[in-house]
């Protein structure tokens, strides 16, 4: 009796365009928030933008450290980062799922670290300049409104008193 040898596909190192964009649809139709399609969707197009751009370059962790230095180099918050980061991890665990990308190597992509935040990002709305007149213009308003009020007061006693007299 002969055994059928069913030979096993070697997963790739150098995924193509149509690889990647098998990808990302798995990704896309995995996910249920319109926003979260949408920027997934941003997220892995710019990426693959990226790697088709740069020499035939194996998709492995060092090509994904590679893409986090690039995005530092551009004026991007780090929670922008951080979600292209999260866009392309998911890329690489869609890949191997689907036996285009070998566990290993999605593995090493999986441990790429994002960028540290640091503080709380509230806004850039307020220079420091500006940000030492806000105790002083406090205390202008209060003084406004408290003078706003004794006038009032004095004003409606006023009324009262030349009604009474």
């Amino acid at each position: 009796m002969s055994k059928l040898r069913k030979k096993k596909r070697a997963p790739k190192r150098i995924l193509a365009l149509p690889d990647l964009e098998q990808s990302k649809a798995a990704v896309l139709n995995s996910l249920t928030s319109k926003s979260g399609q949408r920027s997934y969707d941003r997220a892995i197009t710019d990426f693959v933008e990226w790697y088709c751009s740069e020499l035939r370059l194996a998709f492995n962790r060092t090509v994904v450290l590679r893409y986090r230095i690039f995005l530092e180099q551009k004026p991007y918050a780090p929670t922008t980062i951080n979600l292209r980061l999260a866009a392309v991890r998911r890329v690489a665990y869609e890949a191997a799922d689907s036996g285009l990308l070998s566990p290993e190597l999605a593995a090493g992509i999986r441990r790429v670290k994002g960028v540290r935040r640091i503080g709380v990002r509230v806004g850039n709305w307020l220079t420091v300049e500006l940000g030492e007149y806000v105790p002083d213009f406090i205390t202008r308003q209060e003084e406004l409104c408290h003078a706003r009020h004794v006038g009032r007061l004095w004003a409606s006693t006023w009324r009262t008193a030349g009604a009474a007299g």
